[in-house]
């Protein structure tokens, strides 16, 4: 079980102890805690969990919720906020998945032009005046995906962005919010366009492409890079116990692991022996599956709702989704970030 091009300074390692560990997960035979109710003196063991990071869905579900309660409650303030994601074309996913620096990278340039997109808006100065004050920043919790819909590998970004800037007044009293104006196409488009230009760029002067692939990616007419900023939570709605319309909700949604286990099932072989593994994609419906014009089914993995894999081939797709260790899965921006001179509003 090995990835191509691994990180530089990383091995399988990693990949070959995940699922070590998933193996013992739950089990009490690998350790226990015994705990004794105070009520009635009824005892009980509770096994130990794996704690892991990438392919254990019962920990990654119970890390995605406490994330998500963690930011609801004590991180974003009572603003509106709007979710922005990012993908980027296949031929950058690759550098994307073995060098985290990418990815940082690709986090910065787009939240940078979100910010300035939202200064703009609502003509507040990106700079500081000549009384040193400092310039207005937005707030942001921003997600790294691994995976796509079908456990295949497709790295792009989520981030959970305050809608509005906050400012600094002038008399060092408190913190503004300035509110954004409703998106328009042509916004999406320019933060598209310039993310396009400023990441082609970066990941030309750093090697990861030639100078004939970062001229001929400019060129494309259908860029492969899609910005997404549909999803907003308003002030009314951050407490609604809907799915997608509720802050919670969607921090679960952004946090949450590659894949269900509720969506997972065996198709027996000869001998009542595993012979394949099904996976149910999410939120299937009948346009997923129907081609261009609607008029013919489409014929690519997964197009039908089901995907079924050999166990090999299953376990390679979890390896390849397993992210490298000592990498957040989360980060803070902007005025959420700890160290920020405005705090945390």
């Amino acid at each position: 079980m090995s990835r191509s091009n691994p990180a530089p300074g990383f091995s399988d390692h990693h990949v070959e102890e995940e699922f070590r560990r998933y193996l013992t997960c739950g089990l009490l035979c690998f350790g226990f805690a015994r705990a004794r109710c105070s009520s009635c003196g009824h005892g009980f063991l509770v096994a130990f969990s794996c704690k892991g990071r990438g392919v254990c869905p019962s920990c990654t579900g119970r890390r995605m919720a406490q994330t998500a309660a963690h930011l609801t409650d004590h991180v974003i303030p009572p603003v509106p906020m709007r979710q922005w994601v990012i993908s980027v074309p296949k031929r950058l996913r690759g550098i994307l998945a073995d060098r985290p620096q990418a990815v940082t990278t690709l986090s910065r340039i787009f939240l940078e032009e979100i910010e300035r997109l939202l200064c703009h808006a609502e003509d507040v100065p990106t700079d500081s005046d000549a009384a040193g004050q400092a310039r207005p920043r937005l707030g942001a919790v921003s997600f790294q995906h691994r995976f796509g819909s079908a456990l295949n590998q497709h790295v792009h970004l989520h981030a959970c962005v305050t809608d509005g800037v906050f400012e600094r007044s002038t008399d060092g009293g408190g913190v503004t919010f300035h509110a954004a104006r409703p998106l328009t196409a042509a916004d999406l488009a320019k933060v598209t366009q310039q993310v396009r230009l400023r990441l082609v760029r970066w990941f030309r002067r750093k090697g990861f492409l030639s100078r004939e692939a970062a001229a001929d990616m400019l060129t494309w007419q259908h860029s492969g890079f899609s910005v997404d900023a549909s999803v907003r939570i308003s002030l009314a709605d951050r407490d609604v116990p809907v799915y997608f319309q509720s802050l919670e909700h969607l921090l679960r949604y952004c946090a949450r692991p590659a894949f269900a286990l509720n969506r997972l099932s065996v198709v027996p072989g000869t001998g009542h022996r595993p012979e394949r593994v099904r996976y149910t994609l999410p939120r299937h419906n009948r346009g997923n599956w129907v081609g261009p014009g609607r008029s013919r089914k489409s014929t690519r993995p997964g197009a039908s709702g089901v995907i079924e894999l050999t166990p090999f081939e299953f376990l390679d797709r979890l390896a390849a989704l397993i992210p490298p260790p000592r990498r957040h899965r989360h980060r803070y921006h902007g005025v959420f970030a700890p160290n920020h001179p405005c705090g945390r509003p």
